[in-house]
C-alpha cells in the first residue's frame, strides 16, 4: 500500500505524476493559498506534507498524528519548529542548491539597478520627464572595480562573488561563521570582521539564513558604519534587517541606496516608507522566480517527500533534523 501524502501547494504536472507513482495523495485545489484552518483539517491521515513556508509547529503536528516528513519547497526553513519536529521524529527537508545561480543573478541585478538607479530613471522616461539638459542629476555609481562585502558566504554568496569578481573585477570581502579557504583562493576573497566589511565595502550584500542569531543583524549601528556612498542589498530574509533603521539610513543619506527582494512583512504594506524612496529598488521576493528554477525546486521537494515516506534517506534533510535518520 502506498503511503499517503498531502500537497498543500500546486506542483507542475510532471512532478505530480512522479508523486502519484510512489504515493497516494490529495492536493489543495483552491485558487488562493490554502488557509491554516483548511490545512489542519487535511492532515489526519497524512504521512507526508508538501508545503512552501507554512508554519510547522505543535498545533499543526497535533493534527497530524501519522506524519513522518515535511517537505519545504524552499531553501529557507525558518517555518519549521525544529524542537517540535525533533520530539516527534518528523523529518524536514528543503531545496538547497537548485536555486543558487538564479538567486545570484538577481543579487547582481539588484546591485546594478540600485547603483545605476534603473527603476527610478525608467519611471522618469515613461512619465515624459526626460529633458535634453545637463544629465548630472541622472548620475549613478560604478560597480566595476569596487569592493563587494558579502555577509554570509554560503553557496549563493559564492555564486554572487564569482559574478562580481570575474564579471566586474570587484574586490571581494566576506564575513562568515567560518573561514572558507577554498573560496578565498578561488575568488581572491578576504575574510574580515563584520565591522571591517561594513567600513570598507562599496556594496554590502546580506546573504544569511534567518535565525534568532541573525534577527536584525543589520540595524542602526551597522548602517552607520557603512560608507555614505555604499549600497545595501538584501536577498536573504527580511527579518535579518531592522527595517526602521534601514529607512532612517536611506532617508538621512547615511547610505546611498538599497536593493531589496525581502521585507520584514510580506507582502509589504503599501504604506511602508521604503516604497516611497527613490533610492530603493524593491522586488516582491522573487529570488528563485524563474520557470526552470521553480520546476527544479518542486521536483527536488517531491523527491525528498517520496524518499522520506518510503523509509529512504532524502537528499536534502535540514541539518538540525538529520539525527532523526539514525
Amino acid at each position: 500500500m502506498k503511503p499517503y501524502v498531502y500537497l498543500a501547494r500546486p506542483v507542475p504536472p510532471e512532478v505530480e505524476d512522479y508523486i502519484s507513482q510512489h504515493c497516494s495523495y490529495k492536493k489543495w485545489e483552491g485558487a488562493e493559498p490554502i488557509t491554516r484552518k483548511e490545512l489542519l483539517e487535511q492532515l489526519g491521515e497524512a504521512q507526508g506534507l508538501l508545503i512552501t513556508g507554512e508554519k510547522i509547529d505543535d498545533e499543526l503536528l497535533d493534527h497530524a498524528p501519522n506524519l513522518k516528513a515535511v517537505s519545504n519547497i524552499s531553501v529557507g526553513y525558518n517555518n519549521f519548529d525544529l524542537e517540535a519536529m525533533q520530539k516527534r521524529n518528523i523529518i524536514g527537508t528543503n531545496t538547497p542548491d537548485v536555486l543558487n545561480e538564479t538567486v545570484a543573478d538577481l543579487g547582481v541585478a539588484l546591485m546594478l539597478s540600485a547603483a545605476r538607479r534603473i527603476p527610478e530613471l525608467d519611471k522618469l522616461v515613461k512619465e515624459g520627464k526626460w529633458e535634453n539638459k545637463d544629465d548630472g542629476p541622472l548620475f549613478g555609481v560604478d560597480m566595476h572595480g569596487k569592493t563587494l562585502g558579502i555577509i554570509g558566504m554560503g553557496r549563493i554568496g559564492e555564486a554572487i562573488g564569482r559574478r562580481a569578481k570575474f564579471g566586474f573585477n570587484m574586490n571581494i570581502l566576506y564575513h562568515n561563521r567560518n573561514r572558507k579557504m577554498d573560496t578565498e583562493k578561488a575568488l581572491d576573497a578576504t575574510f574580515v570582521t563584520q565591522e571591517e566589511l561594513l567600513q570598507e565595502s562599496d556594496f554590502v550584500l546580506l546573504m544569511v539564513p534567518f535565525t534568532q542569531e541573525t534577527k536584525h543583524l543589520m540595524g542602526r549601528e551597522q548602517f552607520s558604519q557603512m560608507k555614505k556612498s555604499a549600497i545595501f542589498i538584501n536577498t536573504s530574509r527580511g527579518q535579518t534587517v531592522d527595517e526602521d533603521s534601514l529607512i532612517e539610513a536611506l532617508q538621512n543619506n547615511v547610505i546611498f541606496a538599497a536593493g531589496l527582494d525581502v521585507f520584514e512583512q510580506e507582502p509589504v504594506s503599501p504604506d511602508n516608507p521604503l516604497l516611497q524612496l527613490s533610492n530603493v529598488v524593491t522586488l516582491p521576493h522573487i529570488g528563485s522566480a524563474t520557470h526552470q528554477t521553480r520546476f527544479e525546486m518542486a521536483k527536488l521537494a517531491a523527491e525528498n517527500l517520496v524518499a522520506a515516506v518510503n523509509g529512504e534517506e532524502p537528499s536534502a534533510v535540514v541539518p538540525e533534523l538529520k539525527g532523526i535518520l539514525k
